[in-house]
């Protein structure tokens, strides 16, 4: 499955996701502790509080502690240059692997930087988990005890899908760790305790409440975040999440912020999504999941009302990926997955969890929507990619498309280049768009590349019209439009009021 997330659906709130990874030019000095007896976890089975009118977290910490550590990146230089930009000032865009602005469009000097985030220790034999984006572009990584032992780790694998990393090192003698609980029977509403090293302050602790569950901030096609007040900063990032009986239930990753501090939104990854990525990663150094190759969006009411579907759930494919699975199996953009398996699909997340869910080489059977028509379509099931990550007409040539709103141009050379399409992509390029009409309350954008009307493909701002026309003149009050935005297909939906010219 290679859903593609979308990247900003929060920043018009103005708000800005920030990983908790923190940088710094010098050492902190880390507290001492002594060592818990090294032969069981720090957390077993049974430990409680004790009852409080409020919750007393002095025996949880204190049992906890040793197990979490600071873990020190020293970066290559150009990925200590971007960090460096990066502290100036709150990020503005979304979620993992968060590509950031540099602010006012100014590049530091590149030098050597070090940058801090947090861990914790999950087996006597050195094994911590962290998040990647604490360890990536490292040229060497170093982990700090609570007892001030500094020692040099090694990757053993990093997902940067999931952001988990796991890391190993060598102190000679069995460390203390913590067990991972079941993040599944978290509620929101009941306590909870961050431990990190925010802005280098080592071995802090915060406590708050579980305030939701299952959150999906945008970050990637897996997100299940845990979602707490309990006030975690840059720094926080890979650092344990407890709840009341000392087990782990997640790692700290993320928050949503305004400034780049706390305002008492932050993220966790769930710590049974820890324990699957960790083993995997344990085993094989990397995560193998299951791939179809589609591109999947969300069903909007005027999506729906443009298609004809019935209600607003499932997979709609915005573009299926040349020579994958799916093209294979025969699936087509405007296609809308139903069920895998017969497990139901409500959202693209769904049909990204179960398909990463199937094993590479294993068949697996859709129920698809085509053309109206419910259909089963079996594909056999690939492996996902490790990440990598027209016409000749005069520029400036406009055909307004009726009641739409919407100017529309060739896709000449120079246009493909600025937009950076793919040879051989054909369609018509979204040139203006007129105030209040229909086009500009459905989202569309000058940029933007119309390549299908429906489930028709259109090669030129004629065809792009005309298939328009031809959708609305029966008693059609909506349009599903194929796009290409910022190299990604969407389907927008476009409610057109029929009594309206444009």
């Amino acid at each position: 499955m290679n859903t593609q997330p979308q990247r900003h659906p929060l920043r018009r709130a103005a708000l800005a996701a920030t990983l908790l990874a923190g940088t710094s030019l010098g050492g902190f000095a880390l507290g001492h502790a002594a060592w818990a007896d090294s032969t069981t976890p720090v957390n077993p089975p049974g430990t409680q509080l004790q009852a409080h009118a409020l919750p007393d977290f002095t025996d949880l910490v204190t049992k906890v502690k040793p197990a979490v550590v600071s873990v020190t990146n020293k970066m290559q230089p150009t990925e200590a240059a971007l960090e460096d930009d990066q502290q100036a000032g709150p990020m503005q865009q979304l979620p993992f692997p968060f590509n950031q602005m540099i602010p006012n469009g100014q590049h530091q000097q590149q030098h050597a930087m070090e940058a801090r985030g947090s861990g914790f220790i999950i087996a006597a034999s050195g094994i911590i988990v962290t998040n990647n984006h604490v360890v990536k572009g490292a040229k060497t990584l170093s982990v700090t005890l609570d007892d001030g032992t500094v020692l040099p780790a090694k990757v053993v694998g990093t997902d940067p899908r999931t952001d988990i990393a796991v890391l190993k090192v060598d102190a000679g003698h069995p460390l203390p760790f913590i067990q991972l609980g079941n993040s599944r029977d978290v509620k929101p509403g009941e306590w909870v305790v961050a431990m990190g090293n925010p802005f280098g302050l080592s071995s802090t602790v915060t406590a708050g409440i579980v305030s939701a569950v299952s959150r999906d901030i945008g970050a990637g096609p897996y997100d299940q975040f845990i979602q707490v007040d309990a006030p975690i900063n840059q720094g926080n990032s890979g650092g344990p999440l407890f709840t009341q009986d000392g087990k782990v239930i997640g790692m700290n990753t993320a928050i949503l912020s305004p400034t780049g501090g706390s305002v008492g939104i932050g993220f966790a990854i769930p710590s049974d999504m820890i324990r699957t990525v960790t083993a995997e990663l344990q085993k094989d150094g990397k995560v193998v999941r299951g791939y179809v190759g589609v591109e999947a969006q969300q069903i909007t009411t005027a999506t729906a009302e443009a298609m004809h579907l019935k209600e607003n759930s499932g997979a709609l494919l915005a573009g299926v990926q040349p020579d994958s699975p799916a093209a294979e199996a025969g699936l087509q953009p405007g296609d809308v997955i139903q069920a895998v398996n017969g497990t139901k699909i409500a959202t693209p997340k769904d049909l990204a969890m179960n398909v990463a869910g199937i094993q590479p080489g294993e068949q697996a059977h859709l129920t698809v929507l085509h053309d109206g028509q419910t259909k089963d379509v079996t594909v056999k099931v690939g492996s996902l990619p490790n990440e990598q990550t027209a016409s000749n007409g005069k520029p400036g040539h406009d055909e307004r498309s009726g009641r739409i709103g919407l100017a529309l141009a060739p896709l000449s050379p120079q246009m493909r280049d600025q937009l950076d399409v793919p040879d051989g992509t054909k369609g018509a390029v979204v040139q203006g768009v007129q105030p209040g009409s229909p086009a500009d309350t459905a989202g569309l954008q000058p940029g933007d590349l119309i390549v299908g009307v429906g489930t028709h493909a259109v090669g030129s701002p004629a065809e792009a019209a005309k298939a328009m026309r031809n959708a609305l003149s029966g008693s059609d009050h909506a349009l599903a439009l194929r796009v290409i935005r910022n190299g990604q297909p969407v389907f927008v939906g476009v409610t057109v009021d029929q009594a309206k010219e444009g």
